[in-house]
C-alpha cells in the first residue's frame, strides 16, 4: 500500500514544471502519489498538469492564496503517513523516492526527513546548499542553544500526523519552512539522510532571489520566536519589533549571499567573467564568510546552522521582550490546518 505522497505546489511554474514534473514520474521506485496544488496561475501550469495522463497524479485548483496556505492544505488533504515536499522548479534524483523510503523503513518514528541538495541552473549543477549535516540530538542541541537548524526544503519529507501536532506552517513570510523546523527538532527526531536526492534551482526571478533583506529580516524574527520559546518570554508580534530585527541584519553577510547567488546563476549560464566578478564581490563584503563557503564545500567537518549569536538578541531584551515575565505565547499563525480550500479534481 502506498504510504508516501509528493506535494507539489504550483504558481507560474512555466518552464520549469515539465523538468520537474517529469523527474518525479521516472523515480526507480514508482508506488508513490502526487498531489499538486495549482495556487491560482496565471501562465500554463494548469493546462500543462491538466494534460498529463498519469494515475498518480492527481491535481488540485484553488485561488491564489500563497504558499503557506498550500502547504498547510496539502498536510490536509493528503491521505498517506508521509509528505514528500518538491518545488516545481526544482529536479528530483531518480532515486530520490527509493532512499527515502528505505530510511522511513529504518526510522518509522521519525518526525521529519531530509537530504543534500545541489544548486540547479541552466540544466548544469553549481554547488552544494548548505546543510545541518546533524544526528537529531545534535540538531536538538543546536536548537536548544538558540540556533536555526540550516535545512533545505524541497528535501524533506514529513510525517503527517506529527507535523500537523506542532501546529502544521505558520507566517506568509518566506521562512515558513524554518520556524518549522525548529519546533520539530525540539520535539522530534529529524533525521539527515547523506546522499543528494534534490537539484535546487537558482532563479533569479525566484521568490528567495527578489526577497533576501526580508528573509534576512524574517529569519532574525523566527530566531527570535525560538529564543523566547527558550526562555519562557512573551513575543512580541512581528509587526512591532520588525524594525528592530532590521537594525541587526549583518549587511557585510546579505551582501555576500547576495554576490554569491549571482555567482551560482552566472556560472549555470556560462558566463564566467561575471561569475568571477560576483565572487570577488562575495570575498570583499566578507571574507570571513567566504572562507567558511568554500570550506563546507570542501565538506569541512564543521557543522553549518542558521542565526546569529543569541547574545545579539539577548542584550535587546528590554526591547524585544518588555513582557517577559509573563509565560511564552506562539503568534497566530497566517494560515493553519483547518483552512481547507475547494475545488479538487483528479487526473
Amino acid at each position: 500500500m502506498t504510504n508516501l505522497t509528493i506535494g507539489l505546489p504550483v504558481f507560474n511554474a512555466m518552464p520549469f514544471l515539465e523538468e520537474s514534473l517529469e523527474s518525479l514520474l521516472r523515480q526507480t521506485d514508482g508506488d508513490f502519489k502526487i498531489l499538486a496544488i495549482d495556487d491560482g496561475s496565471t501562465d500554463s501550469s494548469l493546462k500543462y498538469l491538466r494534460s498529463m495522463r498519469d494515475s498518480r497524479l492527481c491535481v488540485v485548483t484553488q485561488p491564489n492564496r500563497g504558499l503557506t496556505f498550500t502547504l498547510n492544505r496539502m498536510l490536509c488533504e493528503v491521505d498517506t503517513p508521509w509528505l514528500m515536499r518538491h518545488d516545481a522548479d526544482d529536479v528530483a534524483s531518480a532515486s530520490r523516492v527509493a532512499v527515502t523510503r528505505r530510511f522511513i523503513k529504518q526510522f518509522p518514528d521519525a518526525g521529519m526527513f531530509y537530504a543534500e541538495a545541489r544548486y540547479y541552473q541552466e540544466g548544469r549543477s553549481v554547488g552544494t546548499f548548505r546543510t545541518t549535516r546533524a544526528t537529531p540530538e545534535k540538531l536538538r542541541q543546536i536548537t536548544a542553544n538558540g540556533y536555526l537548524p540550516a535545512i533545505c526544503h524541497p528535501t524533506v519529507t514529513l510525517n503527517v500526523e506529527k507535523t500537523a501536532a506542532l501546529g502544521g506552517y505558520r507566517f506568509n513570510l518566506h521562512i515558513e519552512d524554518l520556524d518549522l523546523w525548529w519546533r520539530m527538532a525540539l520535539r522530534y527526531d529529524i533525521r539527515y539522510m547523506p546522499e543528494v536526492t534534490t537539484y535546487f534551482r537558482h532563479n533569479s526571478a525566484s521568490v528567495s532571489t527578489a526577497n533576501l533583506e526580508d528573509q534576512s529580516i524574517n529569519a532574525l524574527y523566527v530566531q527570535y520566536l525560538l529564543l523566547s520559546h527558550l526562555h519562557g518570554w512573551r513575543p512580541l508580534p512581528y509587526d512591532r519589533v520588525r524594525a528592530q530585527l532590521a537594525r541587526s541584519v549583518d549587511k557585510p553577510k546579505l551582501t555576500f549571499r547576495e554576490q554569491m547567488r549571482s555567482a551560482n546563476i552566472c556560472y549555470g549560464q556560462q558566463d564566467y567573467s561575471r561569475a568571477c566578478r560576483h565572487l570577488a564581490r562575495a570575498a570583499i563584503a566578507s571574507p570571513a564568510y567566504f572562507v567558511r563557503r568554500v570550506f563546507y564545500e570542501l565538506r569541512g567537518s564543521n557543522i553549518a546552522f542558521n542565526g546569529e549569536n543569541p547574545s545579539m538578541f539577548l542584550r535587546q531584551r528590554d526591547l524585544l521582550w518588555p513582557e517577559r515575565a509573563d509565560p511564552a505565547t506562539s503568534t497566530q499563525p497566517v494560515a493553519t490546518l483547518s483552512d481547507k480550500a475547494k475545488g479538487a479534481e483528479c487526473a
